[in-house]
C-alpha cells in the first residue's frame, strides 16, 4: 500500500493544472521553508498536509469559515 501522506510533482502539477517542472519549484520552495523550521525533507514530494495549510490556510478551518455572502441565508 502506498503511503500517500506526501504529494509527488506529478500529482501536485496534475492537481494545479501546472507542468512538472512548475510543480518541482513549488515543492523546492516548501521544503526549504520545511528545512528552516528543522524538518526533514525529501526531494521531488512535500507533506500533503503542508500543501494544504500553505494553500489555503489551516485545512480544518474551512468547514467553518464565516463572514461569506451566504451568512444568515435560510431556505424560503
Amino acid at each position: 500500500m502506498k503511503d500517500k501522506s506526501f504529494i509527488t510533482a506529478a500529482e501536485l502539477a496534475e492537481m494545479l493544472d501546472v507542468s512538472i517542472g512548475h510543480a518541482y519549484k513549488i515543492i523546492h520552495k516548501l521544503n526549504e521553508e520545511l528545512e528552516k523550521k528543522g524538518f526533514i525533507t525529501f526531494a521531488g514530494r512535500v507533506p500533503r498536509k503542508y500543501l494544504e495549510e500553505r494553500c489555503y490556510g489551516q485545512a480544518n478551518s474551512l468547514a467553518g469559515i464565516s463572514g461569506s455572502v451566504l451568512d444568515g441565508y435560510q431556505d424560503r
